[in-house]
């Protein structure tokens, strides 16, 4: 048995692993703020759903696509995921400290369509970094799974607190899982 492939194998584990907590903590921020305004408990359940399927569809798709990019990059494959991590963590910081009259939610959490494209918004960084790894990650039921069981988790955690804490917590928790992909990304590139 090679030594050296049980801790590869482990080092994506873990990376997959933070990875997906990162990009849970956008659903925490945004299940924090919803919760906030008051959300029925049935609607919690649905909510955390519908993110947690949009949570594997999303990178399911990132993953495809970034594994056939990745056989036409071939040696610039590390500098692109990299490159994308780091735009996608460093977009993610900047909106956790915009103020709160720049950002607007006039999507109602109550209905199908708009559960629909709550779910849509906060998965979609989710493709970005499923093309980052699929140009590298061996394991995509591992990945598509630990994402979307970290999305259901943190969205349900983030609608549930926003019942009873502050505002604030969603924007360092948003802060903090992009300051997390940004890591990633200049790991990947340098």
């Amino acid at each position: 048995m090679d030594i050296g492939g049980v801790y590869a194998g482990w080092g994506q584990i873990v990376t997959i692993a933070i990875m997906a907590i990162a990009l849970g903590m956008d659903a925490f921020s945004l299940g924090v703020g919803i919760g906030m305004k008051g959300i029925r408990l049935l609607h919690v359940l649905q909510l955390s759903l519908l993110i947690a399927f949009f949570h594997v569809l999303m990178p399911l798709l990132g993953l495809f696509t970034g594994s056939y990019v990745g056989h036409f990059l071939g040696q610039v494959t590390t500098y692109a995921a990299g490159g994308l991590l780091v735009l996608l963590g460093g977009h993610m910081v900047f909106n956790s400290f915009r103020t709160e009259h720049t950002r607007s939610n006039p999507v109602d959490h109550r209905n199908f369509w708009g559960m629909l494209l709550i779910s849509l918004s906060v998965s979609i960084d989710s493709f970005s970094v499923g093309v980052s790894l699929g140009m590298f990650v061996n394991s995509i039921v591992l990945t598509v799974l630990a994402f979307g069981a970290c999305g259901g988790l943190m969205s349900i955690s983030g609608l549930l607190l926003g019942r009873r804490v502050s505002r604030g917590l969603g924007d360092y928790g948003e802060a903090l899982g992009g300051g997390i992909l940004l890591a990633f990304g200049l790991l990947f590139i340098f």
